[in-house]
């Protein structure tokens, strides 16, 4: 059957045109030069697709699309529903010329807002399966090879990218969560013939996780988003979709490990210790850490991207993102002016003894440890000892005046006792140093940690976190 026929058959059938019915979940995509607009509306049922309506606006193919997607997805399983990519719409049409391949893009992108709206209500989606995993996919190496890892071992692999951030001033190929990068990851994951589901957290996100970070730098602190993130938005959300489509475990391509000892499951650091992450994960309560798997625990970046290209996927070169998914392709400062109105304010550049050498713009472009662009000139190297925000000051000095050997850190967590602590992390990138805490275990409003050895700098707002060898026992924010 020729294309033209094709149309012509789902033109005629307009069935499922019409509102949507109470109790469904709409998507939409539109917004090409030609002002084509395609609406999806999915009613779900004991994990299947009851009911499809449609409707839309525009060109002829796009409300054929529009038509084929509502008969392929009637009667299917949610899970079924998630695998259905803008080839299987092509396919179905005869294959659409060039100047059409935007219906079945259009129809496509309405069918996968309207499953994420499904996947962000709460709804359960699909029986429990003791062999279905679902995988967190970013779009990026490391995930994609977590998939393929999974599904070589023999489990069902289900797929979904969070939806975090979308903002026209950051660039969205840079970042992790942004609507870029759920396209990026949802075609990655229909090339697997993988269902993918997309979990809008974009409001949760931003009350959290950026006005916590744009409170921060207002107060004077430097916090740390992605510790925020993972412990309390995106991780647990994503188990919780787990939950709702029946899936033992949330799988996620971290370069982590999962230790068990008699009290439960912890987080430890990962073999490669150049990308380890369990100090961004270090938040993470041991009831969620149990249900997580890390297929790339025991595995190096090159041997990740050399399983990526022997599976011949494009994403085995693809470059890592190292700005914040909020930040990507944009200047700090700015960000912090449009959202959080923190613009220039003339302040004084402080010596520890308060005199003044220099002026400043604004203590919020300022934390604990910088050295560059601090607009001083001394016969030695200065650093950022400490900023006040209640004067706007920033107070510089020699390396020696950053050292410390005790911290104290608000709102603790400790996993086990005190007394397994050996050493804390107090920075990212920044080696353990030996430590000791005198605590029990559980939550405490601030704890001091008495270090073996001056570390220089430990920044008000980043995360200390509490280890026990390479096992992650607690956590905190430094004050």
């Amino acid at each position: 059957m020729g294309v033209s026929l094709l149309l012509e058959q789902y033109l005629a059938d307009g069935s499922r045109c019409g509102p949507a019915p109470d109790g469904s979940f709409t998507g939409a995509a539109g917004g090409f030069a030609c002002g084509d607009l395609a609406r999806i509306s999915l009613l779900p049922a004991d994990g299947r697709i009851e009911a499809v309506t449609f409707d839309a606006e525009g060109c002829a193919a796009t409300r054929a699309a529009c038509a084929c997607v509502a008969e392929m997805v009637e009667g299917a399983s949610i899970l079924d529903a998630a695998k259905f990519s803008t080839d299987d719409v092509d396919r179905e049409l005869g294959g659409l010329a060039f100047s059409a391949r935007h219906a079945a893009v259009l129809a496509a992108d309405a069918l996968a807002r309207a499953l994420s709206a499904i996947a962000s209500s709460g709804l359960s989606l699909a029986d429990p399966d003791e062999t279905r995993v679902l995988v967190a996919v970013s779009g990026g190496v490391d995930s994609a090879v977590a998939a393929l890892r999974e599904r070589e071992r023999g489990a069902e692999v289900v797929t979904v990218t969070v939806k975090l951030w979308a903002d026209p001033d950051t660039d969205g190929t840079k970042a992790c969560c942004s609507p870029e990068a759920v396209l990026g990851a949802r075609a990655l994951a229909h090339s697997l013939d993988l269902p993918h589901f997309t979990l809008d957290l974009e409001d949760r996100f931003r009350s959290t996780v950026v006005e916590g970070f744009l409170t921060g730098y207002t107060e004077g602190r430097t916090p740390n988003p992605c510790v925020l993130c993972n412990g309390e938005v995106r991780i647990e959300a994503m188990v919780d979709l787990a939950d709702r489509l029946g899936a033992g475990h949330l799988v996620t391509g971290h370069y982590a490990r999962i230790a068990e000892d008699e009290d439960g499951a912890l987080l430890a650091a990962g073999a490669d210790a150049n990308k380890d992450q369990s100090y961004m994960l270090a938040a993470l309560p041991p009831e969620v850490i149990a249900r997580l798997r890390f297929p790339l625990a025991g595995i190096s970046k090159p041997e990740v991207r050399e399983i990526a290209a022997r599976h011949g996927l494009e994403v085995a070169k693809k470059p890592e993102s190292q700005d914040l998914c909020f930040l990507a392709g944009q200047d700090k400062r700015d960000f912090l002016r449009r959202h959080g109105g923190l613009v220039e304010r003339p302040g004084a550049v402080l010596d520890s003894a308060g005199r003044e050498l220099g002026r400043h713009g604004g203590h919020h472009n300022f934390t604990v440890g910088q050295r560059r662009g601090l607009g001083v000139a001394a016969g030695i190297p200065l650093y950022v000892t400490s900023t006040d925000a209640r004067t706007n000051s920033v107070t510089v000095g020699p390396a020696a005046e950053l050292a410390a050997d005790r911290v104290e850190i608000r709102d603790a967590v400790l996993h086990r006792d005190g007394d397994r602590v050996d050493r804390v992390r107090l920075r990212y990138r920044s080696p353990a140093v030996r430590a000791r805490v005198v605590a029990g275990a559980g939550r405490h409003e601030s704890l001091e940690i008495d270090l073996d050895e001056p570390f220089e700098g430990p920044a008000p707002g980043q995360a200390a976190v509490l280890m026990s060898g390479d096992t992650v026992v607690g956590h905190g924010t430094i004050k």
